[in-house]
């Protein structure tokens, strides 16, 4: 009896032996392939990924970041928002922001409007001669002329002047070159190498408001 339940045994073992190792399987009876030929030859040189230690991850995150940069625009008026917000739609989620935001009127010194760009050319050269300082107008209806400085209050804009006249300065005066400005601040926060390559869609909806570095 004991002869019988060791030769059953072995029996048992040398068919498992055939059968784990598929040379049954021209009898239909064959364990079941977990490997997936077709996924190994879809990898593009899987000896050349590499796990990387936390603390070194961590570098490699902080360098991505670091080449980010925070770009915003505004304040957006309210008619530009539909326009705007129909292309940030497609624009990942946490890429973008907007808020509330006034930009306090402007009031500048100014000298104009001039007859031609030739006579600006020449006071241009008077005040140089005079070491008075000056910068290019942002409101076009002012053109041709002269800014010698910007300011968020006609009070201090009028206390510049009256320095100007000491020093020579006798044809300018204070004029408003914007009111206030109310709107929506458009901030990109993280401007990484995805979202700098979807900026020139921003350039048609944000008209004259150009992105500049986050304050």
């Amino acid at each position: 009896m004991l002869r019988f339940v060791v030769l059953v045994l072995a029996l048992a073992n040398a068919v498992y032996f055939a059968w784990s190792q598929g040379l049954l399987a021209s009898w239909g009876i064959a364990p079941t392939q977990q490997s997936e030929p077709q996924r190994l030859q879809q990898q593009i040189k899987p000896q050349a990924l590499r796990v990387l230690p936390t603390e070194e991850a961590g570098r490699v995150e902080l360098a991505a970041v670091k080449t980010a940069e925070c770009l915003q625009a505004g304040p957006i008026e309210e008619s530009q928002m539909p326009a705007l917000r129909q292309v940030l739609d497609a624009w990942p989620t946490n890429s973008w922001t907007l808020e509330a935001a006034v930009e306090p009127p402007r009031w500048i010194v100014y000298m104009g409007k001039y007859p031609s760009a030739e006579n600006v050319s020449r006071k241009k050269a008077e005040l140089r001669q005079m070491g008075v300082s000056f910068e290019p107008l942002s409101n076009p209806a002012l053109e041709p002329g002269l800014s010698l400085g910007g300011y968020s209050s006609q009070h201090e804009a009028t206390q510049q002047l009256e320095a100007l006249t000491q020093h020579g300065v006798h044809t300018a005066k204070v004029v408003q070159e914007r009111p206030e400005l109310r709107g929506q601040l458009l901030k990109l926060p993280l401007v990484d190498d995805l979202v700098r390559a979807r900026l020139e869609d921003l350039k048609p909806v944000l008209g004259s408001k150009p992105l500049r570095p986050c304050r």
